[in-house]
């Protein structure tokens, strides 16, 4: 039973690595976008996933392979919360372009613009707090996910279906049992990141909701 749960926490790891999950949220919003906002030309979705998918996880992901070829970064996940502040740097960049891309690119709706704003800011403060604590980059990944959604809801003034909200706590509380399983962190460091990636992909679209 520990053997299996070792290979399921590393599987989960793995699937929802931080650069994959703007992808995954992008996929999903640029599906929930056509069913129930608006249509929108079939390029437009062509292009923000595949740019969503190169700017937040192929360029990143191209910077850690050279960092661990050089000897600067020892594994993928990059386990020595020292060895995070170059990566997390390339990250930052390539948000920002993700970001560029998504506002004055494709215009997109303001909701899904906020919230890559917001993830940048996350993973700017992740890198900041890294330094001093290590926090879980995967949770803010997760909790980011989940700040989307409910930003997602809040501009189409909808509430999100219970089985939703399930959903998405199981798979939260599974990947922060999978991070802590592995001694990958602290109960604290992925209750804290999931906290934050909710906070800074939500509060901006609610701040901007309330004003406007």
């Amino acid at each position: 039973m520990n053997r299996l749960t070792e290979i399921v926490s590393k599987a989960l790891s793995v699937l929802l690595y931080p650069l994959f999950v703007p992808t995954y949220g992008v996929a999903l919003f640029c599906y929930a976008i056509s069913i129930h906002v608006c249509p929108l030309p079939p390029v437009w979705y062509g292009v923000a996933i595949i740019g969503t998918l190169v700017l937040t996880c192929l360029l990143p992901m191209s910077a850690i392979w050279i960092l661990i070829r050089k000897g600067e970064v020892s594994d993928i996940q990059i386990a020595d919360a020292q060895q995070r502040t170059v990566p997390y740097l390339y990250t930052i960049f390539g948000f920002g372009c993700w970001s560029y891309l998504l506002i004055s690119v494709l215009h997109a709706p303001m909701f899904l613009s906020l919230v890559a704003v917001g993830a940048t800011v996350a993973i700017g403060l992740v890198a900041l707090i890294n330094r001093y604590w290590k926090i879980s980059a995967h949770l803010t990944g997760m909790g980011g996910l989940f700040g989307g959604l409910m930003s997602y809801c809040l501009g189409l003034g909808a509430i999100p279906t219970w089985g939703t909200i399930c959903l998405w706590g199981a798979v939260s509380l599974a990947l922060m049992y999978a991070r802590v399983r592995l001694d990958a962190h602290t109960p604290t460091q992925v209750c804290a990141g999931w906290l934050l990636g909710i906070v800074c992909t939500f509060l901006p679209f609610y701040i901007y909701s309330y004003v406007a």
